[in-house]
């Protein structure tokens, strides 16, 4: 069984919560923490999903927001079928899926 983590991104939401509905409202807020973006740095942070950020961006989001980690980007996690049995679990794998043994015998 493998696991498969996806995590979510809600900061244009969290971000509309508090009464910020552009760019130019998060601005302000990520200098007065030392975080200096441009604006199409910042567009493309509310607009999609980041792979990688520095966690002093996240840290300053995370406070500007007044929010937690798992309130920003909410992870799940989830069973994924393994690709030899298509079943969810390990265990269900039974000698009945075993091949029966050959037996060869010379003719009489």
């Amino acid at each position: 069984m493998q696991r498969r983590i996806d995590h979510g991104w809600r900061l244009r939401e969290l971000m509309a919560a508090r009464g910020m509905n552009t760019i130019s409202d998060l601005i302000p807020h990520l200098s007065d923490r030392g975080i200096h973006l441009s604006d199409s740095q910042i567009y493309r942070l509310v607009g999609g999903t980041p792979e990688r950020m520095n966690l002093n961006l996240l840290g300053a989001i995370l406070d500007t927001l007044d929010c937690s980690f798992e309130d920003l980007c909410p992870v799940t996690v989830s069973a994924v079928p393994d690709r030899a049995t298509g079943t969810l679990d390990a265990s269900a794998k039974t000698d009945a899926f075993r091949p029966a043994r050959a037996r060869i015998r010379r003719p009489e």
